[in-house]
């Protein structure tokens, strides 16, 4: 009878233990937590931003610049041009320019593009066909040649982000 009790208390006890040892997680479910979390894909934003088109930092995929940028630039014939461009991460512009004393307002919009560097955009609209080296808040507008504008009013095409 005694041995009957201990083989009983032994088997409980082996029954006991066993079920206090945590499970091991076979390689078939540590798998699976690995790929589900690997898998998973963050939410996009609504706004789709382009490829940036140079590598390393650039003005185009590590600044802020969509949004839009003022200033009154130089007039030959009026006290200036007040300008307002808007920039959209899609590539898209639109731009107006009102002649200070003047009843003249000029709208435009289109795309733009931007330079292999990825640090000037051009613009390609209606009209408009200007370059702007892009900057920390701010546009530069560029010469003709694509090259920075020099003189004593050179400050005057320098936008500021709003």
């Amino acid at each position: 009878m005694m041995n009957s009790k201990m083989f009983i208390l032994g088997i409980a006890s082996a029954v006991f233990l066993a079920s206090c040892n945590p499970k091991e997680k076979t390689p078939e479910t540590t798998d699976n937590t690995k790929d589900s979390a690997a898998v998973q894909i963050p939410a996009s934003d609504s706004i789709t931003k382009a490829t940036p088109s140079a590598p390393g930092d650039t003005s185009e995929n590590a600044l802020d610049w969509p949004g839009t940028y003022e200033a009154v630039v130089p007039c030959a014939d009026c006290p200036g041009i007040k300008t307002s461009i808007t920039i959209n991460n899609d590539k898209t512009f639109s731009i107006t320019e009102e002649y200070i004393e003047r009843d003249s307002k000029n709208q435009d919009k289109g795309t733009f593009e931007w330079d292999a560097a990825g640090s000037v955009i051009s613009l390609k609209g209606k009209n408009s066909h200007s370059k702007y080296q892009v900057g920390e808040n701010v546009l530069t507008q560029l010469d003709t040649d694509g090259k920075e504008i020099t003189g004593p009013n050179k400050d005057l095409y320098i936008f500021k982000k709003k």
